[in-house]
């Protein structure tokens, strides 16, 4: 009788063990397209803001090219950071919520939010873990939102291009900027609005804000996280379009000196922020907008479909 009671325990120990596997493994799956959704809705949104904040960082031609190539021309580059943004922003996503669920149960929060400064650790996590497995691509789109249409024929030619006359070293050129600017901006970006959510639950009782107070959060994560990396960004930007601009940028410290000596500090390291402050709270604000509704949405059906399950099973009985 002791050893029928030991199977069906550990029957039961097996089924809630299979059971969590599958729950977490749904939730990571979701987190992947949400976070794929979102990045894509919000780059699209917004590319013809980022064509133009690249060229100006790195060129003073934005009218001449807006008049010798059309308006179209803006979103030369967005088929690259469609390819680049899907699985950037699905591993952040789903890497943040990975985070927040570890560092919660170090921290004995879980199920709550977290405190500041973990808070603010998964944000940075996430974005270094997205930004390190896709950095490529975003060399990629560097270089095809700054150079003739002429130059490169498409996101395989760039590679192929790049890697034989300059090297493959040059796929990863920028690449310390931007783990270091990747920091701040994702750790300000996420600590952002999960601040403001908590604060408006606080204020309002309500769990889940209304579709325009996480834009309105998600534009107040956007300016603040960008604005504290954009002297970096300007400096991978230029690192990595050097091999089309004639310049020789070696280091981080080298490049920002010849931008500054040449350009001056606010021309150059923070050329093109006010674009910038147009560009990036919108982008962000429909990011993390869509990655929560989303999400809300994924739970929803799934509740509908265990509902409809049930209903069939009562049925069958």
């Amino acid at each position: 009788m002791g050893t029928g009671v030991q199977e069906q325990r550990a029957t039961l120990t097996q089924g809630e063990g299979s059971y969590e596997g599958l729950k977490h493994t749904r939730s990571v799956l979701n987190s992947l397209f949400s976070g794929a959704l979102a990045g894509a809705l919000a780059k699209t949104a917004v590319a013809p803001l980022d064509r133009t904040k690249i060229i100006f960082q790195a060129y003073r031609l934005i009218y001449r090219t807006y008049l010798k190539n059309g308006f179209l021309s803006l979103w030369r580059g967005n088929s690259a950071t469609m390819v680049r943004v899907i699985p950037y922003a699905a591993i952040q996503f789903c890497a943040h919520e990975q985070y927040k669920e570890l560092l919660g149960g170090y921290y004995g929060f879980q199920g709550n939010v977290l405190p500041p400064f973990p808070r603010l650790l998964a944000g940075s996590m996430a974005g270094t873990t997205a930004a390190m497995v896709t950095y490529p691509l975003d060399m990629v789109r560097a270089r095809m939102a700054v150079t003739p249409k002429e130059m490169y024929s498409n996101i395989l030619h760039v590679f192929v291009r790049i890697s034989r006359e300059e090297g493959l070293k040059t796929l990863f050129r920028g690449f310390t900027p931007t783990m270091l600017g990747v920091i701040p901006y994702a750790g300000l970006s996420f600590f952002t609005y999960e601040t403001l959510k908590k604060l408006h639950l606080e204020r309002s009782g309500r769990p889940q804000p209304y579709s325009y107070e996480r834009l309105a959060f998600g534009a107040c994560a956007g300016l603040l996280g960008q604005s504290a990396s954009y002297p970096l960004d300007v400096v991978r930007r230029r690192m990595q379009t050097a091999g089309v601009t004639g310049h020789t940028y070696g280091t981080i410290l080298g490049t920002m000196k010849e931008i500054v000596s040449e350009e001056g500090v606010i021309r150059g390291l923070y050329k093109g922020l006010s674009m910038n402050w147009v560009k990036g709270p919108v982008a962000v604000g429909i990011s993390f907008t869509t990655f929560d509704m989303t999400q809300i949405l994924l739970r929803k059906l799934h509740q509908i479909r265990l509902g409809n399950n049930d209903t069939e099973r009562g049925k069958r009985g």
